[in-house]
């Protein structure tokens, strides 16, 4: 991959190469680039060079990686679903990669955050404190350059697993909207498996569950209570009327279905949402239905066929619809 400048983008890594194992035990594979923000340098994978003016990109693609911070890995699923949807040639992919404490070996001095923290939008831990979520947003706002980008239309926020997890947050949270809809540009979400979601009241959809026997399930990242310091400022009501009202695709796996998966959230907060990511999907969407009878722009879409694999979700034709619009 070629080096490459995004407003103040720095050189970067070298990829280490091979799979990852753990999240525990730091990454093995690193993006190759570093995109300077206020107040650090967020580690990036790009589809391609984008020095300068980019007048050919109608599409960018904003693919979160889940809880392995395999960011280059889902980079190139996202290009395959490209290359399959015939929209490489106009769209540009950024693919963020959340780094976390156990990856201090790493040349440079990445933003970086405790454990899976970044998933839920808190500050990172070093070397200064900002929200992965506000990160999203820096990125979202130089998108909107209209002189570097003359001819983009629309923009997709998209995550699987635990970049679901991200991306259903941020969607709730977040002001990527604002940073774009100012010069006419599109913000779409699509929210592939995750294995949980933020809800609006302490309301849930298993049959029995007793609140008390699950201290903190209505906190952030299942609930709206003790939200993080990115969100302060705006209330319960705010934050769903807003959400509601944002364009997003829940993208489900049919045999994402097992309730034992190693990677499955099986906190007692997780499990008052359903047994399996499937059914979680499932239940969200239809109490997001009970709460606003009128209807709302959000989609509900199965992929046959498909469990647990993010290349699976994103390159199957219901990803690729999703991802790309066709």
């Amino acid at each position: 991959m070629k080096k490459t400048l995004f407003g103040s983008l720095l050189l970067g890594m070298c990829v280490i190469g091979g799979q990852l194992q753990a999240a525990e035990h730091g990454v093995k594979e690193v993006s190759p680039d570093h995109l300077k923000l206020s107040t650090g340098e967020l580690s990036v994978g790009l589809n391609r060079d984008w020095q300068g003016p980019m007048p050919d990109v109608q599409r960018v693609l904003i693919i979160v990686h889940g809880r392995l911070r395999n960011a280059m890995t889902y980079l190139k699923s996202a290009e395959t679903a490209a290359a399959q949807a015939g929209q490489a040639r106009n769209t540009l992919i950024i693919a963020p990669q959340f780094l976390n404490e156990s990856d201090k070996h790493l040349p440079g001095n990445p933003l970086r955050w405790q454990g899976d923290e970044w998933m839920a939008g808190a500050a990172s831990t070093g070397p200064s404190a900002l929200s992965s979520y506000a990160a999203l947003d820096e990125v979202l706002a130089r998108l909107g350059n209209r002189k570097k980008f003359p001819a983009l239309r629309e923009v997709v926020v998209a995550g699987h697993s635990g970049g679901g997890q991200v991306v259903q947050r941020y969607a709730l949270l977040g002001h990527g909207d604002r940073q774009l809809a100012g010069n006419g540009i599109k913000l779409r979400y699509v929210i592939a498996n995750p294995s949980s979601y933020a809800y609006f009241n302490a309301q849930r959809p298993v049959l029995g569950f007793n609140p008390s026997g699950c201290p903190g399930f209505n906190d952030w990242k299942y609930g709206l209570q003790n939200l993080p310091d990115y969100a302060k400022g705006q209330s319960a009501a705010q934050l769903e009327q807003a959400y509601v009202q944002r364009d997003i695709t829940y993208l489900l796996g049919q045999q994402d279905t097992d309730p034992n998966h190693p990677a499955l959230d099986k906190s007692c907060a997780a499990e008052a949402q359903g047994a399996y990511r499937l059914i979680r999907g499932h239940n969200y969407f239809a109490y997001l239905q009970q709460r606003h009878p009128q209807g709302f722009t959000q989609t509900l879409v199965e992929v046959p066929g498909v469990g647990h694999d993010g290349d699976g979700m994103l390159t199957s034709p219901q990803g690729q619809k999703a991802l790309f619009g066709k």
